[in-house]
Formats: C-alpha cells, sequence, structure tokens
C-alpha cells in the first residue's frame, strides 16, 4: 500500500505545489499578497503624501469588487479609526479601449463602440459622436429625427434617474426603492425597444438621423407611461424624502461649494447642485432644445441630499420636455440621404452634450478616411471621481460608500 497525502484544511498554509484555485488553501505570499500600497517607489508627490502612513492610522481597500462602486474600481482609504483621512481612487481594472476601437472602425461602425460606456444611459454615449461626425461631414438633421433624438433621450435620463435613486438608497442599505426604480427603469427602457430593438444598448442615433421613425407600440406604451409617470415618480420619492434616517444622513455630507466644484471641472446635476446653473442644453445649445420651454434647477446645499433632490427636480423636467416634443414634433423624414461608404473632409470636430451625468462630449479628428484619425471621448464620472478625495475626508468608513453614490459614477465610461 501507499500512503496518500493528508487532505489540506482550511488552516493549512500554501505549499509550493499546492494548486493556486483551492479555495481551502490559505493564500501565502508565494501565491501573492495584494496590498494597497503600489509595488513601486512614490512617482510624484501626491502619490508619497498618500501612502505615508501617521500615527494610528491605515490603508484599507474598498473594492475592485465593491457593489458601492457602480464598478471594476479600487478606492484605497487612509483611515484613522473609523475616520476616513485621505483616499485614492485607482482606475484601469476595466481597460475597455474603446477610443482605439472607434479609431479602427468605419463612421458608422464606431457608433456601436460608443453604446456600453455609460450603460444606463446608451443614447447620450451615442449623441455627441453622431454629432461630432455630422460637423465634420456638414451633415443637415431632419427636425423630425432631432425631435425624436430629444425624446428618446429625456426618456433614457428618467430612467438613469430612476436607478441612481435605487442604487443610493441601496448603497445605505434600503431595499425597497431599488425594487421600485426597476419597475419604473423596466416601463421605459421596454417602450424604448420598442423603438430601437434592444433595451440596454439602444444603438439607435445614426449619423443623419435616427434608425427608425416612431411606431404604433411605442407610442401606445408612452401612452400609458405618461399618463401616470407624475403620479409613479412621486410616490418613489417619497419613500426617501419622508424617510428621516435617509434625509439626516445625507444632510451635510460630502459637501463642496460652487468654487471648489467649479476647480474640479465638475459638470451636471454635481455641480448644480452647487447653485452654479450651468447646463450645455442651455449654455451651448443643440438639437431642438432652444425651442422648448424648461427650467435649469439648481441646489445651494453641496451636499449628497442636494444631488439627490436636484436629479428629482431634473426628472420633471425632463416630463415637461417629452410632452412638448409629442405635441411640436413635425412630419417628415428621419435620416438624411447619405452615402453608405462616407470619407469627410480633413478635419477636427468637437460636439457637448448635456447627459444624466454631466457634459458628455466627443472630438474627432479626420484625415480624409473612412475611419476616424482620432477620437477621444470626455466622460463626466471620470472627472467627479477627483472629487470624492475633496468631499469624503473627515467622515466615516460607511458614509465613503453615500459620497460615491451621490455622484452617481458609471466605471464603464471611466476606463474609456
Amino acid at each position: 500500500m501507499t500512503a496518500t497525502k493528508p487532505r489540506p484544511d482550511a488552516h493549512t498554509r500554501a505549499q509550493p505545489d499546492a494548486p493556486s484555485d483551492d479555495p481551502r488553501v490559505t493564500l501565502d505570499r508565494d501565491l501573492g499578497v495584494f496590498e494597497p500600497v503600489p509595488p513601486y517607489p512614490p512617482r510624484t508627490e501626491r502619490e508619497a503624501e498618500f501612502y505615508t502612513l501617521g500615527d494610528g492610522e491605515m490603508f484599507i481597500n474598498m473594492g475592485p469588487q465593491h457593489p458601492s462602486t457602480h464598478g471594476v474600481l479600487r478606492v484605497v482609504l487612509k483611515l484613522d479609526g473609523e475616520k476616513v483621512v485621505d483616499l485614492d481612487p485607482v482606475l484601469g481594472y476595466l481597460h475597455r479601449g474603446v477610443e482605439k476601437l472607434c479609431e479602427n472602425a468605419d463612421y458608422h461602425q464606431a457608433i456601436c463602440y460608443l453604446d456600453p460606456l455609460e450603460y444606463v444611459s446608451s443614447l447620450f454615449c451615442e449623441w455627441p459622436g453622431v454629432m461630432a461626425f455630422e460637423k465634420l461631414m456638414d451633415v443637415q438633421v431632419p427636425r423630425r429625427a432631432e425631435y425624436i433624438r430629444v425624446l428618446s433621450a429625456e426618456l433614457n435620463r428618467v430612467a438613469s434617474h430612476a436607478l441612481f435613486l435605487g442604487w443610493m438608497a441601496l448603497d445605505l442599505g434600503g431595499l425597497t426603492p431599488i425594487l421600485w426604480s426597476f419597475i419604473e427603469r423596466d416601463e421605459i427602457v421596454e417602450m424604448l425597444a420598442s423603438l430601437t430593438g434592444q433595451r440596454m444598448l439602444f444603438n439607435y442615433f445614426r449619423i443623419g438621423g435616427v434608425n427608425g421613425d416612431l411606431n404604433h407600440e411605442f407610442m401606445s406604451r408612452l401612452g400609458d407611461w405618461m399618463s401616470h409617470a407624475t403620479e409613479q415618480i412621486e410616490a418613489g420619492n417619497a419613500l426617501l424624502n419622508e424617510n428621516e434616517i435617509f434625509v439626516r444622513r445625507m444632510r451635510g455630507l460630502g459637501t463642496i461649494d460652487s468654487k471648489a466644484a467649479l476647480r474640479m471641472v465638475m459638470t451636471g446635476p454635481n455641480l448644480r447642485a452647487t447653485g452654479v446653473p450651468f447646463d450645455v442644453r442651455r449654455a451651448h445649445p443643440y438639437s431642438i432644445y432652444p425651442e422648448l420651454d424648461f427650467d435649469i434647477p439648481t441646489r445651494s446645499e453641496g451636499d449628497c441630499l442636494a444631488r439627490y433632490l436636484l436629479r428629482m427636480d431634473e426628472v420633471k423636467q425632463s416630463l415637461r420636455i417629452i410632452d412638448q416634443c409629442l405635441h411640436q414634433m413635425p412630419d417628415g423624414p428621419v435620416m438624411a440621404k447619405l452615402p453608405r461608404l462616407l470619407r469627410p473632409r480633413p478635419g477636427r470636430a468637437y460636439a457637448g452634450i448635456e447627459g444624466p451625468r454631466g457634459q458628455y462630449a466627443a472630438y474627432v479628428v479626420s484625415d480624409g478616411t473612412d475611419q476616424p484619425f482620432r477620437m477621444r471621448i470626455h466622460d463626466p464620472s471620470f472627472i467627479h471621481l477627483q472629487a470624492v478625495g475633496v468631499m469624503t475626508p473627515g467622515h466615516l468608513i460607511a458614509d465613503t460608500m453615500a459620497v460615491m453614490a451621490s455622484l452617481d459614477p458609471i466605471m464603464g465610461g471611466v476606463d474609456k
């Protein structure tokens, strides 16, 4: 008989011949230990300052597999007890390379690569790219197509803000609001699916218009939804607005003033929550927004509660815009006449729009071929992550999730 090796238990140290994927083996230094401190000397003064511990301080990793980071993000927290002293967002776990993919596709194909960036509001990812392409080619978009773009985009904005409400509550430990939010979101995406053919990555905007006119199923679903949208949204808001625990916890948390917000190049609801009424739809008008009547809501507190309430105010304005689009939309074509192979003249173009998270923009350089020579995408979530280091110090570990959730980041666009 031959002797058999004893079966490793949960306390067995990893041996050189032990399989690294055996869950019963405790990982040892031989298999790799993941420390918050980078394995290289500090490259900047900021790194040297951050990764130097004071008396009683320690590092802790939040993520990259963390539900409150809304994607693959690692945040290194420097703590003094339960209090956050400083933090460092670590990016690069997703590395999609969308900009390079667009540079290796023709102008029609590049649109589909833009959808997965901010996947809960993909129409806004397509829009600046399509607008930049149209500027390069001097394409005039039919007015009906512009109305359809605004109509579908504002529906997408409502769906995005509805999910924001649910995610923010979930990050604070509340389950019911996200169930209500998904009810609202699913109604809208089913409606958009009847128009675009997809529930998430719509790929609906085209150079020169949109991919198909409004149909009966979409209009029927939209009419049913509009009949109860205001009542349903108000009921969802009441879940949190009338919750004393939520309101007290969010008020005064993650405060930033208007000067600091502008210095951090914040845009969108996160900037307007500090009292700055900057909205691309009014500051740099595009599409048919100059013809529509809507307000730019602002808040002055600049805290997590203000950022939440501002997005709920924006939902009401989106409903006003949708109603106007339905009443003012003209008849006509939804696509300009273009050749299949597009070769714009050499040049460059920039286009920016107001997305649910702020200014979303695309910068495109053409060299006269059928592919973009260079394409760069401005994503607001990437910009807003730098503000976390300003808003979080002095708060507790649990408050870090609330501050990040109030910024509504999507990591698909950050690691573009």
